[in-house]
């Protein structure tokens, strides 16, 4: 995953009303933790974060006053309603640094013919480089058959990173497919039925 530069500013002011005047002006509040040194508080340009966090764990490389600065995106607050980000919290890094990180479980190819697959994890935590993220872990499902499972342990990782979610969590699971049509059909006769039934029986009541 490559870094995102973005220019950040220091900031000195906090709380609500603050936070909300620099939305208004298409800025981001952010706070950036990690190794051992006290917060540091910055506004991010709204646009330019806003696509540069679309994806998971975005590794963003801030221009603060002239300094650089790396960071891993850790977590976002959005707004419940228009799902503008309201708050960013950032952790800093370093490059070779190793980090633990949350990446989706990506699904690709087709089941056997008659059966479907369950996702049964959607992210898996991995360790790996700050500057060598994974977008995604893929698993590929093709020509599988009913019955099958992947675990945690079959899982083929990209280079570099380790995996500490349990080896023999279950990821994705292949059953076979359930006739939808011969349920309706099934359920279409015994509604049929039960209406006939009631019908004969009013009429019974009316003679």
């Amino acid at each position: 995953m490559s870094e995102q530069k973005l220019a950040a500013e220091l900031r000195t002011e906090f709380g609500k009303g603050y936070a909300r005047r620099a939305r208004m002006a298409n800025l981001i509040p952010a706070v950036i933790y990690g190794h051992g040194a006290e917060p540091i508080h910055v506004t991010l340009p709204a646009k330019a974060t806003t696509l540069a966090v679309r994806t998971a764990n975005a590794l963003l490389s801030l221009d603060i006053n002239g300094e650089g600065h790396l960071a891993l995106v850790k977590d976002i607050q959005r707004d419940p309603v228009k799902q503008i980000i309201e708050h960013i919290d950032l952790l800093t890094v370093r490059k070779g640094e190793k980090v633990t990180v949350d990446v989706p479980v990506h699904v690709e190819g087709e089941s056997a013919p008659g059966t479907v697959h369950n996702l049964e994890l959607t992210v898996v935590s991995l360790e790996a480089e700050a500057t060598h993220l994974p977008e995604s872990v893929v698993v590929s499902i093709e020509g599988r058959g009913a019955g099958e499972h992947i675990h945690g342990s079959d899982l083929v990782l990209p280079k570099g990173t380790v995996l500490l979610t349990d080896a023999e969590a279950l990821v994705v699971n292949i059953s076979e497919a359930v006739e939808i049509a011969e349920e309706e059909e099934t359920e279409g006769a015994s509604e049929g039925a039960a209406e006939g039934a009631s019908e004969a029986a009013e009429e019974a009541a009316a003679e």
